[in-house]
């Protein structure tokens, strides 16, 4: 296995269960949001406010384009799937896990929707963003984890390590 990648809307876990997966497998971690930050010179939110939502979901696909690793555990952001090429590199990575979890959860664990950075349009609501994402999130992925029920992130690591050994016999 090259690496795993961690898809999901935002709030899912993805960096937080990607360190705890990165720790249980000797791997490396990388959240792409921070590469994103690092290419553009910005913050994600001033990218969306300043250059808008096309503008941002280039830059994002243009950053995951740029990862070229191994033995890694990768956190995308949540759109990493609104653009094909990016989801394609992505897969192309390493197995491709969606951790998946119910809008109630999500909603309770974001509290900062306007200044987080996540891409969606003015006036969307997170149900929108999850409605148009949950698709695409399940066409591109390898194994997905149901995260809901208020299981813990360390929980939900546990199972994608678990989930992985099945995969990979």
């Amino acid at each position: 296995m090259k690496n795993v990648v961690l898809i999901g809307m935002p709030g899912s876990g993805k960096s937080t269960v990607g360190v705890l997966l990165a720790k249980a497998l000797g791997y490396d971690f990388l959240d792409v949001d921070l590469v994103i930050q690092k290419r553009e010179h910005a913050l994600l939110q001033d990218i969306l406010d300043e250059r808008g939502l096309d503008a941002f979901l280039q830059a994002e696909e243009d950053a995951i384009c740029s990862v070229s690793c191994e033995n890694t555990v990768i956190a995308p952001g949540g759109s990493a799937v609104c653009r094909e090429k990016a989801a394609r590199h992505l897969k192309a990575l390493g197995p491709v896990v969606y951790l998946k979890v119910p809008l109630a959860e999500l909603s309770g664990r974001i509290q900062n929707l306007s200044t987080r950075g996540i891409a969606m349009e003015p006036g969307q609501t997170l149900a929108d963003v999850m409605a148009y994402r949950a698709p695409l999130y399940d066409k591109y992925a390898d194994l997905v984890i149901d995260c809901g029920g208020g299981q813990t992130l360390a929980q939900t690591a546990r199972q994608v390590l678990e989930r992985l050994n099945g995969l990979l016999r």
